[in-house]
């Protein structure tokens, strides 16, 4: 089987290449996911979380507000900035390792159901987590700067300024699409039509199939 990571910064498109891989046969699970599971009433990261960043961050019905939840951790402009990554850290800390055991797990899981598997894990945040080591392959999806910004404010529906601010603030605790290309053994760049997107994922597709059937657990 196959271990592949799949990450990329705000708004690139990771999760419509993700749905690209799944259509063509790969496993694929996203980490958002896994942490919103996690998050749930009666996990113990629920409990952590709670206990670290207080009541004010859940909904009347006892679920952890997410947006809130993000406030409280990732702040504003007038938040000193030490202050600011000493609470992300924080929470980084709680939910990353959950989540990555979470993935291997799921991995290993798909691994014994299928030697020949290509295991795909769609995280943001997967190399500021140092979750690499959990992978055989890292592939990196990249776009230009503006279209971050362009598709942030179409998927929350807000004007384009609010939008350059929340992508620059969530940018602030990711590395930059230079420090994650780093890492990569392949770039998706998801800049033009999902046509040329698709076909930058057919090849690669094409590619870890031969890697797979080469690889024993």
């Amino acid at each position: 089987m196959l271990k592949v990571g799949l990450t990329g910064g705000i708004a690139s498109g990771k999760s419509t290449v993700s749905e690209m891989f799944a259509a063509l046969g790969a496993c694929v699970i996203q980490a958002d996911g896994i942490a919103h599971r996690l998050m749930q009433p009666g996990q113990s990261v629920y409990r952590e979380i709670v206990h670290h960043f207080g009541s004010e961050i859940l909904n009347a019905d006892s679920t952890i507000n997410r947006a809130r939840l993000a406030e409280v951790a990732f702040g504003n402009s007038s938040v000193e900035t030490t202050k600011k990554q000493a609470r992300i850290n924080e929470l980084n800390q709680i939910v990353h390792p959950a989540v990555i055991r979470y993935h291997d797990d799921w991995m290993e899981e798909v691994g014994r159901s299928n030697s020949k598997a290509i295991a795909v894990v769609e995280a943001a945040l997967l190399l500021e987590a140092h979750a690499e080591k959990s992978f055989d392959r890292l592939i990196v999806v990249t776009c230009r700067p503006e279209q971050r910004i362009e598709r942030w404010a179409r998927r929350m529906n807000i004007d384009e300024e609010s939008a350059r601010k929340e992508v620059d603030r969530r940018m602030a605790a990711q590395f930059s699409d230079e420090e994650k290309i780093k890492y990569a053994d392949y770039i998706i760049d998801n800049s033009d039509n999902l046509n040329i997107t698709k076909q930058q994922v057919e090849k690669i597709y094409q590619q870890l199939k031969e890697q797979a059937l080469g690889i024993r657990l």
